[in-house]
């Protein structure tokens, strides 16, 4: 109940309901943009401080390498149930969008850890940048792969959310380009040049930055929340018509990924704060990172199912009940 209570949930209730009464209420895209890069880089300036502190230990280590076997594994096991249901591009497209994270719903649950006095590791900042790239890499290496071998349509593919007749699928990319675009994104760049910052100046740094990376990070947290809730608003009507299997995986699949990593974090002796931001990396979806990259790496795939899957069912899930749930089942299971 204290999670509904928190100023941050409230304004992203706020924003659902605003949206779904067709209020004109709307945070301009770039005032969003920016709270997004705040948002990143007082994260990272957190994760850096925080770093600089502990420095590396076995757990950190284990940690970070419990994350890249998550985001490899995940998208795996997706792309092989969800082929079962939809094309084999929907399907790399959603593995893909369910195998890589979201930030702001990790940003939330720091902020949710940090009011239950529950200790975690800044270095979870840096799991969750190793943790959005693979599932990309994952799933065009697949499309590539149905490309080759001829196992999907070829005269149907989708631009902008639309159905085209008659093109051809888009080409093959390659992984250099994958690997460049993935590892030189502004977010990810934003975020870990924040931690590097955050780690070279230390305590001293930490007390110079307070008022903008501190002070500030609630009330831009809520405004940010305000403007997803608007946005998630907007795509509940795309999620009319979409088979009742995907819509299942939507709610259901991230419960299954938070488990894993929670068995995960308890064979590797992990802290119940650096379970918690596990288990809701690995139960989140990319919402920003995928749709954007599969655009054009993946025409074929239709944006409206995996858009509409992540931020119409699994963002207000986790924010709402997914990020409690899993600090509760951290807590309890590892102490």
């Amino acid at each position: 109940m204290h999670n509904f209570l928190d100023p941050a949930i409230l304004f992203f209730a706020f924003g659902i309901l605003a949206g779904c009464v067709k209020s004109n209420l709307e945070i301009p895209q770039p005032i969003s943009r920016f709270l997004s890069l705040y948002l990143l880089m007082a994260l990272g300036l957190k994760g850096g401080f925080a770093l600089a502190q502990s420095g590396m230990t076995a757990e950190i280590a284990a940690s970070l390498g419990c994350a890249v076997l998550l985001a490899i594994v995940i998208p795996l096991a997706a792309y092989q149930l969800l082929k079962r249901f939809v094309s084999g591009f929907d399907a790399a497209a959603v593995a893909a969008t369910y195998g890589s994270v979201s930030a702001v719903t990790f940003i939330t649950a720091t902020q949710y850890l940090d009011v239950q006095q529950v200790a975690y590791g800044g270095h979870m900042a840096a799991a969750m940048a190793l943790m959005e790239s693979p599932a990309i890499i994952i799933a065009v290496v697949l499309a590539n792969s149905l490309r080759q071998t001829g196992t999907a349509p070829v005269a149907l593919a989708f631009v902008n959310g639309t159905a085209v007749l008659g093109s051809v699928p888009g080409p093959r990319v390659g992984l250099g380009k994958i690997l460049h675009e993935s590892f030189t994104d502004g977010t990810q760049l934003l975020l870990l040049g924040a931690m590097l910052v955050g780690l070279l100046t230390g305590e001293a740094g930490k007390a110079a930055m307070a008022p903008f990376s501190v002070d500030l990070f609630k009330g831009m947290l809520a405004f940010f929340l305000l403007d997803m809730g608007l946005m998630t608003a907007r795509n509940l009507g795309k999620l009319r018509g979409q088979s009742r299997w995907l819509l299942a995986y939507a709610a259901g699949a991230p419960v299954v990924h938070a488990g894993l990593a929670l068995g995960m974090s308890a064979l590797l002796g992990l802290s119940a704060g650096n379970a918690a931001l596990l288990m809701v990396l690995a139960g989140s979806a990319s919402y920003i990172a995928v749709p954007a990259a599969l655009r054009y790496s993946i025409p074929e795939a239709n944006p409206s199912v995996y858009f509409s899957m992540s931020l119409g069912v699994t963002f207000p899930l986790n924010i709402l009940l997914g990020i409690p749930a899993y600090t509760w089942l951290a807590t309890t299971v590892l102490g």
